[in-house]
């Protein structure tokens, strides 16, 4: 009864909100409004075109915006201007007497003056600051021919991209969004051509928009197809890896298109393999030293089959809708794990452990998503749904040989369930001279897991998870010389935790938090600045609040800790950009950061290392990264320096111990 009235209650505060909101947009029904459509000469959509209106006969500035992904704009005004200037870095200006309502398509013409044999086209910068993103610039360039959309993030300043993974510098995992919608399935972005994406955003330090758990984002923009009728494409991946040996896929994309009708399906299989060797070394202080040195050779293989079906009609220039339908079966996932490990006894060796790990892992995987995108008046409507379902069995068997503890075989049996419902409603509407945006998200999740040990040395496990989470937000941008964006959002989280159907209070956990955000764009003569805050949150995910033991090797065992706290941090940025010269800096303040630490399993065997989560200290970081990409001719070098450093320090054996010693990579990449 209590979870339900607390329940109710958020509901209520965040339909007020929401409530406060419209009645706030309401106020300004009134106001006059112009709309209209910017295309280029080859009909493709002209985004962030300055839209600027007018009074005469002084040409005072009344009020503007800024041309969307599909080159539509909106702004509102008081009846006092009447003449449009629209400019673009690339085009020529374009002004129009205007009055209110809808101007439907202008085209852009292309900035181009003949000074006898030589032609002058202005032309955008490869990677520009604007809004809140970093934008890089696909079309055109060679990064048109890097492979796969993953291929081509991995060459964006400041962003890394491997094996379905993408980590902005200085802030982490990102979450991925291809025309608006968030990418669920990783393995997207490896059927995705980066001959079809037009242009990359990159964000350090997302909005109020955003979940607040959510680090950085990347925006992947598509080109607009073109053409009618029926369409066929298909490729096959091949690679060599010299530890892993030959992996390959092959995906086919078909394609119908009839005015606004859009009907695509793609069939995707691969036979992969991935490896790598490490050397691990872990000491455990008691009355005596026991130092393992692990010598890991890691090997594995998936087999693979995919489809994906995508329906989207775009009623008229003012509203789309969309369907997506992904379907994945791993039917086949298998890894191989050869461990040589020495046991030593105050630098002693007193044991040998030779060891081989067999994991077996099929899965299931469906995701669907529903979309709308629609104006109604000065009205901006985003919808988006999502439903992600998955299953997962795990077998792993290890077998041991040592020296001196004698021979053994270990057994466990895991199996994993997992399902989410989600939607997220932006609506925006002109107001003043910028943009208010509000809206909502809502998600539920649901996971089962049980863990099973026959041989009874660890302890069987049967949990389930229900987490829901609601918010809302609000958010204003302004347009100008200098812009900027305001935001707030509040989050609500209810997290149950249960051991056998049986529901355990102390993990189980509510949390209300308000986050700030703000970002700011000031132009210093030709170079481009902006300066970033956002309150931000980690929150312990499924697999680390377990309270399951794994079994590693017989030294080695680890687990979850469902006490954690969520992590808490204060972002500050600033980025600027110059031509082909781009900046970063970025300064953390985090509390309640999560680390995994090594124990004592036991006191009856303290030789056994249990692998455990724990809340650390709180601590300052700091990162700095500058990237140097001209263009010499065909020649596209780009040079990328960084630098991470972190004011830390835990208390270990020897007493209190500072680890600050900064980190600076650097990368050197020619095309």
């Amino acid at each position: 009864m209590t979870n339900i009235c607390r329940r109710t209650m958020n509901l209520r505060i965040y339909l007020f909100l929401v409530a406060v909101s419209l009645a706030t947009l309401l106020l300004h029904a009134q106001d006059q409004s112009l709309s209209g459509r910017l295309l280029d000469e080859q009909q493709q959509p002209v985004e962030y075109a300055n839209v600027v209106l007018l009074s005469l006969p002084d040409s005072a500035f009344v009020a503007g915006v800024v041309s969307d992904a599909q080159g539509a704009f909106r702004l509102t005004h008081s009846g006092k201007g009447s003449l449009l200037r629209i400019s673009c870095v690339g085009f020529a200006e374009l002004y129009r007497n205007v009055g209110s309502g809808d101007l439907g398509t202008l085209t852009l013409h292309t900035d181009s003056r003949m000074l006898g044999e030589v032609t002058v086209k202005g032309d955008l910068p490869k990677t520009r600051l604007k809004g809140d993103a970093m934008i890089t610039t696909v079309t055109g360039s060679v990064l048109e021919q890097a492979g796969t959309a993953e291929n081509l993030l991995d060459k964006i300043p400041n962003v890394t991209a491997k094996d379905g993974e993408v980590n902005v510098f200085g802030r982490g995992t990102a979450e991925i969004y291809i025309n608006g919608r968030k990418v669920r399935n990783a393995s997207e972005l490896d059927q995705l051509s980066s001959a079809n994406i037009r242009q990359v955003e990159v964000v350090t330090n997302p909005g109020a928009r955003y979940d607040a758990s959510v680090k950085a984002v990347v925006r992947i923009l598509t080109k607009k197809v073109v053409g009618e009728g029926f369409g066929f494409n298909n490729r096959l991946y091949v690679r060599n890896d010299r530890y892993a040996g030959w992996a390959f896929l092959e995906q086919y994309n078909f394609n119908y298109r009839h005015r606004g009708f859009d009907l695509s399906a793609m069939l995707y299989a691969d036979d992969w393999r991935w490896g790598q060797p490490q050397d691990i070394t872990q000491v455990t202080h008691l009355d005596k030293e026991w130092s393992q040195h692990l010598d890991v050779g890691y090997k594995g293989r998936s087999k693979t089959v995919s489809g994906a079906l995508t329906l989207n009609y775009q009623f008229n220039p003012n509203h789309s809708m969309g369907l997506r339908y992904d379907y994945r079966r791993t039917p086949s996932e298998k890894s191989d794990q050869y461990t040589t490990t020495d046991v030593l006894t105050d630098g002693v060796q007193t044991d040998r452990n030779i060891s081989r790990m067999q994991i077996l892992a099929p899965a299931t995987k469906h995701t669907l998503n529903y979309y709308y995108n629609g104006r109604a008046g000065q009205w901006s409507i985003d919808f988006n749904a999502d439903g992600y379902w998955t299953s997962l069995r795990e077998t792993q068997r290890s077998d041991e040989t040592a020296d001196q503890s004698g021979d053994r075989s270990v057994h466990t049996y895991n199996r994993d369930r997992s399902s989410l419902q989600a939607a997220k409603l932006v609506v925006s509407r002109p107001l003043w001279q910028g943009n208010l945006s509000f809206g909502g998200e809502y998600a539920y999740t649901r996971r089962t897991s049980r863990y099973r040990n026959p041989e009874g040395l660890m302890a069987d496990n049967d949990s389930r998870i229900r987490e829901l989470t609601a918010s809302g937000f609000v958010e204003y941008s302004t347009f100008g010389k200098v812009s900027a964006q305001a935001g707030l959002r509040y989050e609500h989280v209810d997290f149950d935790y249960y051991e056998r159907d049986v529901h355990m209070d102390e993990q189980s956990r509510t949390y209300d938090n308000l986050f700030p955000s703000l970002n700011v764009n000031i132009p210093v003569g030709r170079v481009q600045m902006q300066l970033t805050y956002a309150g931000k949150v980690t929150r312990p995910n499924y697999s680390i609040l377990r309270d399951a033991t794994q079994y590693v090797n017989r030294y080695t065992y680890q687990t979850g800790n469902p006490f954690l706290r969520p992590t808490l941090m204060q972002n500050l940025s600033v980025a600027a950009s110059y031509q082909w010269l781009n900046l970063y800096v970025g300064y953390s303040h985090v509390k309640d950061d999560i680390s995994q630490i090594c124990v004592n399993y036991s006191d009856d065997d303290p030789t056994i290392g249990l692998l455990n989560w724990y809340n650390l200290d709180a601590y300052d970081q700091l990162a700095a990264a500058l990237t140097l990409a001209p263009t010499i001719g065909p020649w596209r070098p780009q040079l990328v320096v960084q630098m991470q450093q972190q004011w830390f320090s835990m208390e270990t054996h020897e007493g209190r111990v500072n680890l600050n010693h900064p980190i600076a990579p650097f990368a050197w990449n020619n095309s």
